[in-house]
């Protein structure tokens, strides 16, 4: 496994985004990160130009989000990476899953597979609608959140293992629940970094269930919510992933 940053929350501890790529991909390193998710670019050139520096770096990505979701499509395939994100806006599950079929066949034409981000707050939340999305989508990747799946009572330990040929990469974060009967899932709690939640999520568990299935991907630390410097909270999580073997 290569174990990585999903960087959403330093973007958000920095103001909404991220001002020094370069600098934030030593930072990263020096903690013990391979790489990030998502490679951010704005035009064809651009989206080169980051994937040389990285590889000059000794860093890597996943894949590549672009200006849309046609040209995140032929970026990733281009540069050699495998999936990308869902990008559609079906709002009940129904036209979320056909929509998502048509993305994944257009991946298929590029040689990629489209992968969906389990969240809350979005038609695929739940355990049950998780596994009936694989079901009616069963050309789709998953990036799995432990911590989306968790706080909304699922069991990521079981997903890794059952769907563990269908992962495209792992998403490690841990929740702490706060206001439990509030029915915004953005008032319930915030994410948090691994081992300091409430909710008895065992990212470490998840991992050796997904490498005893044969699961060998990206493995992304993602803390959404930091009230400190990242770098301490991610060095933390990566220890943590380190105790448990990788």
């Amino acid at each position: 496994m290569k174990i990585g940053i999903a960087d959403y929350g330093m973007n958000v501890w920095d103001g909404g985004t991220c001002f020094d790529l370069v600098e934030r991909l030593r930072q990263l390193k020096a903690i013990g990160y391979e790489g990030i998710e998502r490679l951010t670019a704005f035009s064809g050139e651009h989206a080169l130009q980051s994937a040389a520096m990285m590889r000059k770096l000794g860093l890597d990505f996943g894949t590549v989000r672009a200006p849309s979701p046609e040209l995140s499509i032929q970026w990733t395939a281009a540069l050699g990476k495998d999936y990308v994100w869902t990008h559609v806006d079906g709002r009940d599950f129904s036209a979320f899953c056909r929509q998502v079929r048509i993305q994944s066949a257009a991946c298929r034409r590029w040689g990629l597979h489209v992968a969906l981000h389990n969240h809350m707050g979005t038609p695929v939340e739940t355990q049950e609608q998780l596994e009936e999305f694989l079901r009616e989508c069963p050309d789709s990747k998953l990036v799995l959140d432990t911590a989306h799946l968790a706080a909304m009572g699922g069991d990521a330990v079981e997903i890794a293992g059952k769907y563990a040929s269908r992962l495209a990469v792992l998403h490690l974060k841990d929740w702490l629940e706060t206001n439990p009967e509030s029915p915004d899932w953005t008032k319930r709690g915030r994410f948090c970094g691994l081992n300091r939640g409430n909710i008895g999520l065992d990212n470490a568990a998840v991992l050796k269930e997904a490498a005893k299935y044969g699961f060998d991907g990206w493995v992304f630390v993602e803390h959404d919510t930091h009230l400190q410097e990242p770098l301490v909270d991610l060095e933390w999580s990566r220890q943590v992933v380190r105790e448990a073997g990788y």
